[in-house]
């Protein structure tokens, strides 16, 4: 496995725990970057887990995006957050949860597969849903572009439940919208639905 040489100590722990599979990158992903191809969803139960880091994003980003995915991807069985949140509700004693995951070294390392805790908590939730995959929405972010308004750009993973593996990670990004228009984030989730659902085009 190989990281950034300025991660230090905490770095690597964090990507010890989090992928048994990581190779390097110099930088944090750009749009456009992307590792390994979409999957074909379809026919497929997917859990939907709630986007883990959103930055200054004007909207609801769980429910934009919940919406974008229905509206193209009907051949996927779509697992939601909030029928997440109730299975979790009603198993107390579980130890896994949906928000605050170890989504960190997606931001500074090539993850290939994840690995504990991460992939246990996706593994334990899969169990109650019936899972075959999870979307794992890592960020959502609205990035200035000066004087040409600003972007809403999500990072994203796709996960095989029963290996870990990551079967495709990508950075995309929507159009430029002034910074309180709701366009930008509908963009962003339509060219990241695109994106997944390459077969619905």
């Amino acid at each position: 496995m190989t990281v950034r040489k300025d991660l230090g100590r905490a770095g690597l722990v964090v990507l010890a725990l989090v992928g048994a599979g990581c190779a390097g990158r110099t930088a944090p992903p750009e749009p456009g970057t992307a590792q390994g191809t979409p999957p074909d969803l379809r026919g497929r139960r997917v859990m939907v887990l709630p986007v883990q880091d959103v930055r200054g994003v004007v909207g609801d980003v769980d429910a934009e995006l919940a919406f974008g995915l229905r509206d193209r991807g009907s051949s996927v069985t779509w697992i939601l957050p909030p029928r997440l949140e109730e299975v979790l509700e009603r198993a107390p004693g579980l130890d896994t949860r949906v928000r605050g995951l170890a989504v960190g070294t997606f931001s500074v390392a090539e993850v290939r597969r994840v690995g504990d805790p991460l992939y246990g908590e996706l593994r334990r939730l899969a169990v109650l849903v019936d899972a075959e995959a999870a979307l794992l929405p890592v960020t959502a972010e609205a990035v200035s572009l000066g004087g040409i308004g600003t972007a809403v750009r999500f990072s994203a993973a796709v996960v095989d439940i029963r290996t870990g593996t990551v079967l495709w990670f990508g950075v995309v990004e929507g159009g430029h919208h002034p910074p309180d228009d709701p366009r930008g984030l509908a963009s962003a989730v339509d060219v990241l639905a695109r994106t997944l659902l390459w077969f619905a085009r």
